[in-house]
């Protein structure tokens, strides 16, 4: 049984292809909000073709989309190019799967609920996780498994951007760490202040949201933190403290987890993968 999961984000698609439960290889691309089926069709067996497979060797498609208008898309590709109905990741559908105790569970972006089941299965609770993206969302699982909430904050890329576009004689830079803290021209400035920055948040956010997960935990409880997204490869990340485990593939194994339990949602409990680490 071959798993297509595909995570549809704001700035990346994602995919992931699963073989009974083992990751097989993951691929990345740009999301284009205005492609259409047959664009999204031929994108997705070039990714696979990267790697010798192939969208018709698909046995089944699990989507996690914080994009409605690709959600839709994607969808509606998948049925006609297989014949099958994709599984959706969201809310409702993780009923029986993962605890969502949050005011608003139907506005949990899926990614993130991704996470929380991924991080809940393979690392126990209580967890956190940091997913590196377009947007920075911290994730926290409490100590009996369940998804309790977070924060959200802009992401690195994103807020350079909106440097930059403010600003008109600042130029677009590396985003790199400095050679100093005190940039001695403008690009090491402007690297001081959003790298440098960028790591001042996520550790002081990090800090913030542990110590109230720890309150909310047996004194016995140790929060374990994963970083996830498209960040992960920045060498940069070694130096925010307080990190366990470095997962680009959570957010995929999430989606896979997800399409375990709906299929068998009286269990509400997928078995890891044996590539999964526990703390």
């Amino acid at each position: 049984m071959k798993l297509l999961a595909a995570d549809i984000g704001n700035t990346n698609l994602t995919l992931g292809l699963f073989d009974e439960g083992e990751l097989l290889g993951s691929w990345r691309a740009t999301t284009d909000t205005t492609a259409t089926d047959d664009e999204i069709a031929v994108l997705v067996d070039q990714l696979l073709g990267l790697d010798g497979h192939a969208l018709a060797e698909v046995d089944a498609v699990a989507i996690a989309s914080v994009v409605p208008p690709l959600t839709t898309t994607f969808a509606r590709m998948i049925r006609a190019r297989t014949g099958q109905a994709p599984l959706v990741v969201d809310a409702r559908s993780l009923e029986g799967i993962l605890e969502i105790e949050i005011d608003r569970p139907a506005e949990a972006g899926a990614d993130r609920l991704a996470n929380a089941l991924a991080a809940r299965i393979e690392f126990g609770g209580p967890a956190i996780v940091i997913d590196l993206g377009t947007s920075t969302n911290f994730d926290l699982v409490s100590a009996e498994g369940a998804y309790i909430g977070g924060a959200i904050a802009p992401g690195l890329g994103l807020s350079l951007e909106a440097l930059v576009g403010s600003a008109s004689k600042l130029p677009r830079i590396e985003l790199r760490r400095p050679p100093n803290a005190i940039g001695s021209n403008t690009v090491h400035a402007m690297q001081s202040g959003t790298v440098l920055g960028y790591i001042g948040l996520v550790s002081g956010l990090l800090t913030a949201l542990r110590g109230e997960l720890i309150e909310r935990s047996p004194s016995t409880a140790r929060v374990t933190v994963v970083a996830t997204g498209g960040h992960t490869y920045e060498p940069w990340l070694a130096d925010v403290p307080g990190i366990d485990a470095v997962e680009p593939d959570l957010t995929l194994r999430g989606i896979r987890y997800a399409w375990d339990g709906m299929r068998a949602p009286s269990s509400g409990n997928p078995e890891p993968s044996s590539r999964s680490r526990t703390a």
